[in-house]
């Protein structure tokens, strides 16, 4: 499902219980200088993540001060996140001019600590290949590296590297709990392009073999991925950034099934594996 850029009014893009993807939350807080918003989610894990600007952050009596160290836009300057336990009330207030602020949730029962992740924390990966027309690089804010603090939220910031290109290929699934081979992930993304006015293409295809849907996706564009095989790609000339949200049915980790049809191109793309290996 696509869901054109729109004014929110700091309303939630992809709520609880959406019947798309049930199991993601998804909001944009859109803040100036001095002004504070304050939510909760029953029955749902987020995690607070600066598109721009400075926030301070409460939550469960703890303080995480100037949280967001990007100025103009997403590529200017790396991701910093604050996990919001199950259900907590988190007050967030704008210390810079101005702030979005992207909200990413998954649902989740237990209550955990509130924790932060700053630039030191993250987890890079960077694969593909300018030949492949796959190269990109990932930010995962909730990745690996906390694993043992989260319950079944990962939040990763995608980006294509040069301009141009796919992502998300060799087209994958993870719309059934089959383990081994599969997990069950909703998955939701928002997209930036730069220049802003650049745009891409979402593809979403149910069946192997059958034709599938195409959404045009443009700067703010959110995408809902509840089943199907699912590569995007953006036009030449211009750089493409994702905001990533994948929550887990049964377990954290995501296991993904790729088209059998394309799987082969698995050997094709130097640092594909290494990139799988992270999402857990």
């Amino acid at each position: 499902m696509h869901i054109p850029p729109y004014d929110n009014a700091n309303t939630p893009i992809v709520d609880a219980g959406n019947p798309v993807v049930p199991l993601n939350y998804f909001n944009i807080v859109k803040l100036t200088r001095g002004q504070s918003f304050t939510y909760q989610v029953p029955g749902y894990e987020t995690c607070i993540v600066p598109a721009t600007g400075t926030v301070d952050v409460e939550v469960m009596g703890a303080r995480f001060d100037a949280l967001g160290n990007r100025g103009v836009d997403v590529w200017d300057g790396e991701p910093e996140g604050v996990y919001v336990p199950t259900g907590a009330e988190a007050v967030m207030t704008c210390v810079s001019d101005t702030a979005e602020v992207f909200v990413a949730g998954a649902k989740y029962d237990e209550v955990l600590a509130p924790f932060d992740v700053r630039a030191a924390d993250l987890d890079l990966v960077q694969y593909g290949s300018d030949d492949t027309k796959t190269h990109r690089k990932i930010k995962h804010i909730l990745g690996q590296k906390q694993a043992d603090k989260v319950g079944r939220l990962l939040v990763s910031e995608l980006f294509t590297v040069g301009a141009g290109g796919w992502s998300g290929f060799p087209s994958h699934k993870h719309d059934t709990n089959r383990l081994p081979d599969e997990t069950r992930h909703d998955e939701t993304y928002n997209f930036r392009f730069r220049p802003n006015h650049g745009s891409g293409l979402q593809m979403l295809q149910r069946e192997d073999g059958k034709p599938g849907d195409a959404y045009h996706i443009v700067d703010g564009s959110t995408i809902c991925i509840d089943t199907g095989y699912h590569p995007c790609a953006v036009l030449p000339g211009y750089e493409m950034y994702y905001f990533t949200i994948l929550g887990g049915l049964t377990q954290r980790p995501l296991v993904q099934y790729f088209q059998p049809s394309h799987a082969d191109q698995i050997e094709t793309i130097p640092g594909i594996k290494d990139m799988i290996a992270k999402f857990k």
